[in-house]
């Protein structure tokens, strides 16, 4: 039996059905393939059964008839309040927006771009957009005017909703080479409200119909990547793939979307809804009818206030902001005198992390009475503090985007935040693997999701299979998604490694791997995240191919520099030289000695340079989702790159 029609023996659902009632997580053992000894493909049974029929459009509508006062969102009120949104409420504003977009002329299928922050209206207009029968383009608002642009154009874009007058500019001085988009809306100058207008004259039935007209299989959203190599390709996704990812996540993290406790389950989004991480969490939670609000800065100050306010159950992140959580935490014990007592704490922390870990898979008895007594001593001290950044009742992480490490997984474990860590694409509908819930195994991204089949290639590619992979990369000559799978198999180009347990570990991207003269072959990312993990490394570059070692070009993280200059007193000093001081090289000798324990003396960094410049977005050094850009970074540092090869 194929995977597909396993499956599909579950009774199929409709948006309407809730994702299940089961009374806790169901951990379903993988089903494990060997090939000479080895684990070389995964399958996990599906959890909830397919849906077959409606769309997303329709989950707003059948949350306010079966659940109407049940609270789905909330909105920050300019006083820094959040109101309370419900279902009921949620879907009288779908409604309204969705037919304002028909009064516009927008016809089925028509794309209709989001270029706006983390808000609750760019949650609004998405389903309203679906109600409506539209096909939703997110595009980062950090995008160029040239990136939106090929965006803009590639996807036929026929109307586009921005947040704000910069982006307003940014869009009309490329709309000569826009000639099919027809509208261009501004949030913060009131386009909710414009188009409830002018879709008031409708009759309600205009938006069942189009509901109605809406399938599973129909296109829900045209996701562009970020383009590390070459301009974004826009990945073509279903109704379906979001809710055989997102139905299959909610059985599976009972704990996170369905909380055992007497607080409702709540999430506070402050990744970009133009990623599909984002955008699929906030679906999940219409979906299980979880608490959403959104945060549209990620500044330190803004974030902790705003995570404050709205005290989340559950957190979706990447480990960058999970390391800056942990590395201001230890800031401000040094400032205060107790980085010793932190670093005792913090130690403690991953022992009894690790301990808990053992004894989930029989290995172990767990925390003993002396690592108890030390972890109860520590919590007021330190591990409360932790949790209280982000917002004090915080129980669940869901990280993702880039391995989160061994050492950071331990240490929030330890501090009473549970870690579910996953891998996945945009061309997975972001999960495709994640930690199974009381089966941790810190250092690898779990098992496959269930009705998801991992395989891995003879050359280590890392092979996915499921209900969530997409129907292809959009190919604008024909409107329409272009496969690229080979029988349901989707090569996504990353790197991996499947252990006895069928647990998979990322080791690398394909294309990435470093060669150097001597024949070693050398994953960056190992390396990498290692030293982005310091407080005081922002972005980092692996370099070696078809050169005689490897080398690395470092840049500062502000916060971490501004403590380090402020406990050696040294705020005064420009960072050109900065980057040259002595004593912060030899701190930063050690961060690379700490990466190097990960690798072989031949894969490991002999030099490295500081750069007085930071990898970023804007200077087209970094994706929008913070991947780095190497092609651009290693053209615009070629001379301080030739620089770590010169003999000294």
């Amino acid at each position: 039996m194929s995977h597909q029609e396993s499956a599909a023996t579950a009774s199929p659902a409709a948006p309407g059905d809730a994702p299940g009632t089961l009374a806790a997580p169901v951990l379903v053992e993988p089903q494990k393939t060997l090939v000479d000894g080895e684990v070389r493909e995964v399958y996990v049974p599906p959890l909830a059964p397919p849906v077959l029929r409606g769309s997303l459009g329709d989950l707003p509508f059948h949350n306010a008839a079966e659940a109407p006062a049940d609270i789905v969102l909330a909105r920050k009120q300019p006083s820094g309040t959040w109101r309370d949104i419900t279902a009921a409420e949620f879907a009288v504003e779908v409604r309204a927006v969705a037919k304002g977009l028909i009064a516009a002329g927008l016809r089925p299928g028509d794309r209709l771009a989001i270029m706006a922050a983390t808000t609750y209206e760019w949650t609004l207009v998405d389903f309203a957009a679906w109600a409506a029968g539209l096909v939703t383009v997110p595009i980062y608002p950090t995008s160029s005017a040239r990136q939106a642009q090929w965006i803009l154009y590639d996807s036929g874009a026929r109307a586009c909703v921005v947040e704000n007058v910069e982006e307003t500019r940014l869009i009309s001085g490329v709309r000569a080479e826009l000639p099919g988009l027809d509208h261009l809306w501004q949030f913060n100058t009131g386009a909710v409200a414009q188009l409830v207008a002018e879709g008031r004259a409708l009759p309600d039935a205009a938006v069942d119909e189009r509901r109605a007209a809406t399938g599973p299989y129909d296109l829900a959203t045209l996701i562009y990547t970020s383009g590390t190599t070459g301009r974004p390709k826009g990945c073509a996704l279903t109704h379906a793939n979001f809710f055989a990812e997102v139905d299959n996540a909610v059985e599976l993290l009972h704990p996170v979307f369905k909380s055992v406790s007497e607080e409702p389950a709540a999430t506070l989004l402050f990744l970009p809804l133009s990623h599909v991480f984002g955008r699929m969490v906030a679906v999940g939670c219409l979906r299980a009818r979880v608490r959403l609000g959104h945060a549209p800065s990620i500044k330190t100050d803004d974030l902790l206030a705003d995570l404050a306010g709205f005290r989340p159950t559950f957190l979706l992140g990447i480990p960058y902001v999970l390391e800056k959580v942990y590395n201001t935490g230890r800031a401000t014990a040094e400032k205060m005198g107790r980085a010793a007592s932190f670093d005792r704490a913090a130690r403690i922390a991953r022992s009894y992390g690790e301990a808990v870990e053992a004894r989930e898979h029989g290995k172990g008895p767990g925390p003993g009475v002396a690592l108890k007594a030390a972890r109860k001593l520590y919590d007021p001290l330190v591990y409360r503090r932790i949790r209280a950044a982000l917002g004090g009742r915080v129980r669940y992480i869901l990280s993702g985007g880039s391995p989160l490490g061994h050492r950071l997984a331990a240490f929030y474990t330890g501090a009473g935040i549970e870690i579910f860590e996953g891998y996945g694409l945009t061309e997975t509908t972001a999960a495709t693997t994640v930690t199974p819930p009381l089966r941790p195994r810190i250092g690898t991204v779990g098992w496959p999701l269930p009705g998801t089949a991992v395989r891995i290639a003879d050359d280590g590619e890392i092979w996915v299979h499921g209900g969530h992979v997409f129907s292809g990369y959009w190919d604008a000559a024909v409107g329409a998604a272009r496969p690229v799978t080979d029988q349901g198999w989707l090569a996504t180009g990353d790197l991996g490694a499947l252990d006895a347990d069928g647990y998979l570990t990322i080791t690398g991207r394909k294309k990435e791997i470093i060669v150097t003269t001597g024949g070693k072959n050398v994953a960056p990312a190992p390396l990498e995240d290692r030293l982005r993990s310091h407080p005081l490394v922002g972005q980092c570059l692996v370099v070696g191919d078809n050169r005689p070692y490897v080398t690395a070009l470092i840049t500062l993280e502000p916060d971490g520099l501004a403590h380090w200059c402020q406990m050696h007193k040294k705020q005064n000093l420009p960072l050109e030289r900065l980057v040259h001081d002595e004593r912060l090289l030899a701190d930063l000798q050690r961060a690379v000695d700490d990466a190097n324990e990960l690798v072989s003396r031949a894969e490991s960094i002999r030099r490295f340079a500081v750069l007085p410049v930071d990898f970023t977005a804007e200077t087209g050094h970094l994706t929008p989702s913070l991947k780095l850009r190497r092609a651009a970074v290693t053209r615009d540092f070629a001379k301080e790159i030739a620089g770590l090869y010169e003999s000294r």
